[in-house]
């Protein structure tokens, strides 16, 4: 999949990521993958829908889906390196990720966010209907072990 968004472009093309800038990214910037092993990331990235953001050819943003394409998809590792923050980039890279004609009819789509609750609401994202519902085993600081 390749979307043009001028002057953005987003694919789902794996060759295209640019791996290093992911993983120095999510190992030493993000809020919640400090310390992540290279071969974590690759990993990660094998095993899941990747979604790379563009700007004349060099990679500013990416997204990852997890998902059995039928019924579930959770959305994590989505950032835009903070040069590039405030111009839209990250509207129009969620826009890719819930248009992708393999996300769609999904049951349930989820995601985690510290603070871009804003952002997620505009693509139709809310707060679980039914948390009591929902548990899960979290080991934030994992990866600094």
């Amino acid at each position: 999949m390749e979307k043009s968004a001028s002057p953005l472009q987003i694919s789902t093309d794996l060759a295209r990521l640019d791996i290093p800038m992911i993983y120095r990214y999510l190992s030493e910037e993000s809020s919640w993958a400090v310390g992540i092993g290279r071969d974590v990331v690759e990993r990660s990235i094998d095993n899941s829908l990747c979604f790379g953001a563009y700007l004349d050819g060099t990679q500013i943003g990416f997204a990852r889906v997890i998902s059995d394409y039928a019924t579930f998809a959770n959305l994590v590792d989505v950032f835009v390196l903070p040069a590039y923050r405030g111009r839209g980039y990250s509207k129009q890279l969620i826009q890719a990720v819930v248009d992708h004609p393999s996300l769609q009819r999904l049951r349930r789509f989820t995601l985690a966010t510290f603070d871009a609750h804003d952002l997620y609401r505009r693509f139709g994202f809310t707060a679980p209907s039914r948390p009591e519902l929902l548990m899960e085993k979290y080991f934030p600081n994992l990866y600094l072990s």
